[in-house]
């Protein structure tokens, strides 16, 4: 008996924390609105002072600070919040208590709570809470911080400071976290005054959850959460100068389509931002409009079903050929809510040479960043793949749409010739593929599936098929080791009908497995499939093509026992154990469906499975780093012919 999903509940939209949290505060005079950047329609006119409304104000209360950090929390739709406490955060505890609509979750180590809230977040859609206290409480999230900031996860952290008479004192447990969390935050505040709490709270969801979703951090000292204040709600929201463009500009739709349609080789290049904008079903309608291939990034599996004949799967430094190709010799890439990262592009230069760029973004910096687009498009990606959908339609009943008979005669050729697969070891033992490729035939699409940082990430990116949004989470652009566990108790809490499999190596599952802990105790049965080839695998892989073999301080067991396949000290299943899991393990292949069937049937309890896998297994195809997307390789040594067609 399997676990049965439902859909992630639907998230607040701006439009819906703008109104828990109440409309703007009045100026005295204008706001200052930014220049629209190029593509993007005009930002809308200030509202003078004198004609603003304030929002409608509750009778206040008197309350604490900390009371008015809670209260905001639950008026703003908050179901969880991942935590550790501490002095300077404590004052924060002690109404938490009491509070019967949030649920606290206590971690075993910051960085777990970071993680969790970025996994709840990625999987719900909605804002992600953890909170820390001062100093190394608060230095400890920032790994998660940066990992959610670099993937533009909506994460509200909320940090204890020290009082604000001994800032920059260098008082026990002082850190500025506000100025060392400045450049891998959206935006951040040190709020010092108990009447400022609810208000900053308010904006730090609505910062974090509009435009360019992204981290947020309140840094609040421990004087202000002990002050008395008054609490109403809602709150007004002061944030001068933020106007989020959403709505793209007309032209520079209409100028998309006719390219799209004049197009003989086009691309629909889409990226995470398409998952943000729940704009999956937009995709679909644009991408059958116009018959164009799509290729999903690594933080866009899902966003468009893997079994659609116009999906040629991931492109970049470990994506197929088929997509890898299509970027290359298109004559037209249409990126959706996508950056041309470098895993993707290959060396920059090199990246198709022939190709003409649309580039639809809601942040006008991404755009033009790294490759120039012809035409820049900002914008909400589902209101701009509907408005596109409109031009597109519009070309077509003028008798505009291009042939693409001859691009998928090249595409299909591709795609048959090179496909992404593995060899099963010749000694019998385990391939890390068909595990991973077993877990999502039995699992299946409706679960969530959450991966570490290496090559059990790759492998599960390319042999599970993805068919919904939201069901593939990982650490993309940070590639953070530790995520997995974490982020997975994250999902399961947003999502608890779901079944979650948390898709982990043996190097990174040692970083925050005392997260199982957690699990265990707050009755979070995730499922927790460990790759174990007793190696830093990645690392490893870099090292034999690279580095003649040499293989420095990548293997994870003792000297004496580096015969022993897979990672032994620690005993996963006996650590598993001793968390209050159930810990199987598996170590050839035949035991692979029996021991995954017996995972799922297991739903009270975190459950891991420790696969004993070959260790020179390695990911391809592969474009190595720094070199042309045109030089991929299908398997060691062997290269693609892009020429034949047939």
């Amino acid at each position: 008996m399997t676990e049965q999903t439902t859909p992630a509940r639907h998230a607040p939209s701006p439009r819906d924390i703008a109104a828990r949290a109440g409309a703007a505060t009045p100026q005295t005079g204008t706001s200052p609105v930014p220049a629209a950047a190029p593509g993007a329609a005009p930002a809308p006119a200030a509202t003078p002072a004198a004609v603003a409304t304030p929002p409608p104000a509750a009778v206040p209360r008197q309350v604490t600070g900390a009371q008015a950090l809670i209260l905001a929390l639950e008026e703003l739709g908050t179901e969880v919040v991942f935590g550790l406490p501490g002095g300077a955060i404590l004052p924060a505890y002690d109404p938490l208590l009491d509070s019967t609509r949030l649920r606290h979750i206590l971690v075993r180590h910051e960085q777990g709570a970071g993680h969790a809230a970025t996994g709840y977040a990625q999987a719900t859609g909605r804002v992600g809470v953890c909170m820390a206290t001062s100093g190394p409480g608060a230095t400890n999230l920032v790994t998660p911080i940066a990992d959610a900031y670099m993937d533009s996860v909506p994460l509200v952290a909320i940090t204890g400071q020290i009082p604000s008479s001994l800032i920059g004192t260098d008082g026990f447990q002082e850190a500025d976290i506000s100025g060392i969390t400045l450049p891998i935050t959206k935006h951040n505040f040190l709020v010092i005054r108990a009447e400022d709490i609810a208000r900053t709270v308010a904006e730090a969801f609505h910062l974090a959850s509009t435009g360019r979703p992204g981290p947020v951090l309140v840094d609040i000292a421990k004087d202000a959460l002990q002050a008395t204040t008054e609490f109403r709600w809602p709150v007004p929201i002061n944030l001068p100068g933020y106007h989020p463009v959403t709505r793209p500009h007309s032209r520079q739709v209409r100028e998309a389509a006719r390219m799209i349609t004049s197009a003989r080789r086009p691309v629909l290049y889409v990226g995470g931002g398409v998952i943000k904008a729940r704009a999956h079903r937009e995709l679909l309608q644009l991408a059958e409009l116009t018959g164009a291939p799509v290729i999903t990034t690594l933080m866009a599996r899902g966003a468009f079903p893997d079994s659609h004949q116009q999906h040629l799967g991931m492109p970049g430094m470990h994506g197929t050929v088929a997509a890898v190709g299509a970027l290359q010799k298109a004559d037209l890439i249409v990126a959706l809510g996508a950056r041309f990262d470098d895993r993707v592009t290959g060396k920059l230069d090199s990246f198709a040479p022939d190709a003409a760029i649309v580039h639809a973004d809601i942040d006008p910096a991404e755009i033009s960043k790294n490759r120039h687009a012809d035409v820049p498009i900002v914008g909400d990606c589902r209101e701009v793949i509907a408005d596109l959908t409109a031009a597109v339609t519009t070309e077509h009943e003028a008798g505009n749409a291009g042939d693409l008979a001859d691009w998928w005669v090249q595409l299909e050729h591709w795609r048959r010739t090179y496909p992404v697969g593995y060899e099963q070891p010749q000694d019998g033992s385990l391939a890390p593929q068909y595990v991973i490729e077993r877990i999502g035939k039995i699992a299946g699409p409706e679960a969530v599936y959450v991966a570490g940082v290496g090559q059990h990430q790759m492998w599960a990116a390319q042999f599970i098929s993805y068919e919904h949004p939201a069901t593939w989470l990982n650490s993309g652009g940070l590639g953070t080791m530790g995520y997995a566990v974490p982020a997975a108790m994250g999902a399961k809490v947003g999502r608890p009908d779901a079944c979650v499999w948390a898709i982990d190596g043996d190097g990174c599952f040692q970083m925050t497995n005392q997260e199982l802990a957690t699990c265990a105790l707050e009755g979070i049965p995730v499922k927790v499939a460990i790759i174990n080839n007793g190696n830093l695998g990645m690392v490893r892989q870099w090292q034999t093509l690279f580095y003649n073999a040499r293989y420095s301080n990548t293997d994870l067991g003792r000297q004496d026992q580096a015969t022993s396949a897979g990672t032994r000290v620690p005993d996963f299943v006996k650590l598993a154990e001793a968390y209050g899991c159930v810990g199987l393990r598996c170590e050839t292949p035949d035991q692979v469906d029996d021991v995954i069937e017996q995972a799922m049937k297991i739903t009270d309890r975190p459950v891991v499975v420790d696969f004993i896998v070959h260790k020179n297994a390695m990911v391809w195809p592969m474009v190595a780093a720094g070199t042309s997307n045109d030089d991929i390789k299908v398997a060691r040594d062997m290269a693609p012919d892009w020429d034949v067609t047939e």
